[in-house]
Formats: structure tokens, C-alpha cells, sequence
């Protein structure tokens, strides 16, 4: 398909980026002043106001640009070279860090503040007690 005979269909565009946004019609129909249906034949149609198209790209947080110039294809090279598969299949978060050594790290933490705790304990207990001896050397000498 050459570069002449593409649709520029911008109601399409429109709504494949509040697509990609998760965005519900009715959220941006609340956005735009308006109702659902209204946004259902705006999406629907080839082309657009100017003045609307501005007040559509400020409600998706995208540039009156971006609209006009979204292409599906460039979406999925962007998701295409973004995300890489390995031998096994497996998706490359580009993760900085080892997982079981964050667990670990955890564990330990956890093991020292029941450590501390117990301790704390004992010291709360022991202060208890000599709390009790005194009260009870102070009822002997009355």
C-alpha cells in the first residue's frame, strides 16, 4: 500500500489513541462538554474540525500533530523495539535488579525486626517485674 492511497481518516486515529490511553468513550465525552454518541460519530468521521480537533488532543494529552500524524505501524515498530524475545520466548523487562535477591534481602529484614521485637519484649517484661518487686516491697514495709 503506497503512502498516497492511506486513509488519514482522523476520527479512526482518534480513537485508536484513546484506545491505547484506556480511555472510555464516556470519559471522553465527559472531557469534551458532551455525550457518548456524540464521540461515537466524531470517531466516525473522516475529518474534523480544526477548532474540535484542538479541544480533542488537550482532552487525550497528545498534540493536534500526533493525531494527524498516528500511524499503526509506527505504534507496533515502537512496541516492536521496545520489547525483545530471547531463545525461550520469555519478554525482557530490562529489569536492573535480581528478584530472589530483593527477596532475600526482605527476609533478612523481616528476621531482624522480629529479632528487635523480642527483644523489646523481654526488656518490657523484665521492666514489668521490677515493677511488681517494688510494689510489693512497698506493701511489706506498710
Amino acid at each position: 500500500m503506497s503512502t498516497a492511497t492511506k486513509s488519514n481518516h482522523i476520527g479512526r486515529k482518534i480513537s485508536r489513541i484513546r484506545e491505547l490511553k484506556d480511555m472510555k468513550q464516556e470519559a471522553l465525552a465527559q472531557a469534551l462538554g458532551t455525550n457518548q454518541q456524540a464521540v461515537s460519530i466524531m470517531e466516525n468521521s473522516e475529518t474534523i474540525e480544526e477548532d474540535k480537533l484542538i479541544e480533542v488532543a488537550k482532552a487525550l494529552g497528545v498534540s493536534v500533530e500526533a493525531i494527524k500524524n498516528f500511524s499503526e505501524e509506527a505504534v507496533l515498530n515502537i512496541i516492536g523495539n521496545t520489547y525483545h524475545m530471547d531463545n525461550s520466548s520469555a519478554v525482557h523487562y530490562g529489569c536492573t535488579f535480581n528478584p530472589l535477591d530483593k527477596l532475600i534481602e526482605a527476609h533478612e529484614q523481616q528476621i531482624k525486626l522480629y529479632e528487635r521485637l523480642v527483644l523489646a519484649e523481654k526488656e518490657l517484661v523484665k521492666a514489668e517485674k521490677e515493677k511488681v518487686e517494688y510494689l510489693e516491697k512497698l506493701f511489706k514495709v506498710k
